[in-house]
């Protein structure tokens, strides 16, 4: 029996709002009264050190009443994820912290975790390592990881901070043909394209969009299709 219990954002902010603010809702229906102490992986936060960043989490989680501690703190990290009531994974770098889930070895904890029902939050690049790969990250390759092959949490792939915005003197490809490309080389594959303020929940077996404004699946061809928010899914 799959007893996930995911929320993927797509991003920390929506608009002019606080740091996780907009979140706070979502996280506090996901996790049971009894999680408060929640593993934070700060690996994606290039310009902040893992400390400052743990603690910006920390103080945007207080109002749940919830205590943050960063993995980084641990000298076994991968016993931490499997000592956790839940997992937090925040943005910046997708590159950067695949990398570094590959060197500590934690995509396995993780995964298993994750798989007997431990809540895992993620944003941004926390969300993409969610999907099969991380190959539409919007991210540049700052770094190598061993593989674009990240945790697989879910059977498509994602792209956080989708945007159909452009400016009439930029000649570069929009976001919807850089996922084109991808799909034209793996047209098997979908594309959960999420743009700000909304985020994937998943239950079990179950998924839907929550928040606002409308996700699309991309298909190949650069197809894409609205969906519905608020209405689960199959995964």
């Amino acid at each position: 029996m799959n007893t996930q219990r995911t929320l993927l954002l797509s991003a920390s902010r929506t608009g002019n709002s606080a740091y996780l603010a907009h979140a706070l809702p979502m996280i506090e229906q996901l996790i049971d009264a009894d999680c408060r102490k929640i593993l934070f992986v700060p690996y994606a936060g290039v310009t902040i050190n893992n400390r400052e960043y743990s603690h910006m989490v920390q103080r945007a989680l207080s109002p749940l009443g919830i205590e943050v501690q960063g993995i980084h703190e641990f000298d076994k990290p991968d016993q931490a994820v499997f000592d956790a009531d839940a997992i937090f994974v925040g943005g910046g770098n997708t590159f950067r912290l695949l990398e570094r889930l590959y060197a500590l070895q934690l995509l396995e904890p993780i995964r298993i975790r994750v798989a007997e029902g431990m809540p895992y939050v993620g944003w941004s690049a926390g969300s993409n390592v969610a999907g099969p790969t991380i190959c539409t990250t919007n991210d540049m390759p700052i770094i190598q990881p061993p593989s674009l092959t990240s945790l697989g949490l879910v059977p498509f792939q994602l792209n956080p901070h989708y945007t159909e915005w452009t400016q009439s003197d930029h000649n570069g490809e929009t976001r919807l043909q850089r996922l084109t490309e991808y799909l034209a080389l793996t047209p098997s594959q979908k594309v959960l394209a999420m743009p700000e303020g909304n985020a994937l929940r998943i239950d079990g077996d179950k998924a839907q969009v929550i928040g606002d404004p409308k996700s699309f699946w991309i298909t190949a061809g650069g197809i894409k299709t609205e969906i519905e928010s608020y209405r689960p899914f199959d995964l």
